[in-house]
């Protein structure tokens, strides 16, 4: 198949991203599916594409079918899908079938299934995590037992559940968990210590650490990020340690193109891996990575798929962070504060979506957060006090919930 270097197909894309890859010369044809994208970004997605191609991405072989017919009639060079869901895999079969892929589909199954992920490991002494996957309720004392005991980490694998891995103490938490939730499981050992969040971005192979976020969360069950710092306060030695554990990692997944996010734990013995996520990192640090080091890596990315494209590197040369708003499950009854904090000149973005009679959820992943503000300061020091006034200056009122 012919193909013309600067034309791309974007599966479910941000619209800034879109305008991103139009800026570094490529035309855009995009896959929009009106059920799994907020129908406001439409419009923005429309403006900066070349056309916008419906599609159904539960309807597996029609998206196949509209894969090869776009890239064919519009002679694409690149299928980019930078998210995740129903439609990932069959788009980027179709796509490596074509030749036309950044990466092979397994790749991406390798690192975005966290079950692959600890198999992949398994034989790497240096990176591996105890952990065994059983079919039945039953197997599982044994099974947290090979993994060293409670507090232990667990996770269904069955289709269409709620597949988030929880902490669980001790075998009483742990039977209350496996009586609601279906099997099979994949039980793990609890990695202890700080966390990092690690962007990379790779071209041919050559995997580029673009930073190293610290990310505090708030502890178990489910271990929601409260706040994310960047650059993360390491040393060198434990910077290295981090780097080096997190492309190995991409090499065994045999990942050659693209930005990839990957969540390290520094245990007692040393960096392990506890996710990764082929695309942009998310949370708001994308953002902390150009107030902290003046690098956009959504831009940068696009260029480097240009021919002599290169890999960015960056000092950072102030600190930003993200902090999250923790408000408790219940009715919104009142909130202020919210104008005095976008009118500060170190917050550079706020983003709060509720209003006063909306019901707040209890928070349990990235997704559920009540919401978020970044700062920037000259140093960690003046950062964080910055994000702690902040904080102050939000006043919520929420009702508990019965």
């Amino acid at each position: 198949m012919q193909t013309r270097p600067d034309r791309m197909l974007m599966v479910l894309p941000r619209a800034r991203l879109v305008r991103k890859a139009v800026d570094a010369g490529y035309r855009v044809w995009s896959v929009w599916d009106p059920v799994r994208r907020d129908a406001a970004e439409h419009g923005d997605v429309a403006r900066y594409s070349e056309e916008v191609l419906t599609a159904d991405l539960t309807d597996e072989s029609a998206l196949r079918a509209l894969v090869v017919r776009a890239a064919r009639e519009h002679r694409i060079a690149h299928v980019m899908y930078l998210g995740g869901g129903a439609g990932l895999r069959p788009v980027l079969e179709e796509a490596h079938k074509l030749g036309i892929s950044a990466n092979p589909p397994q790749a991406h199954r390798l690192l975005g299934d966290r079950a692959a992920l600890r198999e992949l490991l398994h034989s790497h002494g240096r990176l591996s995590v105890r952990f065994r996957r059983v079919e039945r309720r039953a197997e599982l004392p044994g099974a947290v037992a090979e993994s060293g005991g409670h507090p232990v980490v667990v996770g269904s694998l069955a289709r269409d559940v709620d597949r988030r891995p929880v902490l669980v103490p001790g075998p009483g938490a742990l039977e209350a968990w496996a009586g609601r939730t279906p099997g099979p499981y994949l039980v793990e050992e609890f990695l202890a210590g700080p966390q990092y969040t690690v962007s990379t971005l790779s071209v041919d192979g050559m995997h580029q650490v673009v930073g190293i976020t610290a990310t505090t969360t708030g502890g178990p069950p489910h271990f929601v990020a409260m706040e994310h710092v960047h650059p993360a306060p390491l040393g060198e030695r434990e910077s290295a340690e981090i780097r080096s554990a997190v492309c190995a990692l991409l090499d065994l997944a045999g990942f050659e193109q693209g930005p990839a996010d990957t969540t390290v734990v520094l245990t007692g013995t040393g960096p392990r891996i506890l996710s990764s996520r082929p695309g942009f990192s998310r949370g708001g640090i994308p953002l902390l990575l150009r107030l902290a080091r003046g690098i956009d890596l959504e831009a940068a990315f696009f260029r480097t798929l240009t021919p002599g494209g290169r890999l960015p590197h960056t000092d950072a040369v102030r600190t930003a962070a993200v902090g999250f708003f923790p408000l408790p499950s219940g009715r919104l009854t009142a909130v202020t504060g919210l104008d005095e904090i976008r009118a500060l000149a170190h917050v550079h973005a706020v983003y709060f979506p509720f209003r006063p009679g909306d019901f707040v959820p209890g928070a349990t992943d990235g997704a559920s957060v009540h919401g978020f503000v970044v700062v920037d300061g000259a140093d960690a020091g003046e950062t964080a006090e910055r994000l702690a006034a902040v904080r102050r200056l939000l006043r919520a009122e929420v009702e508990p919930a019965p």
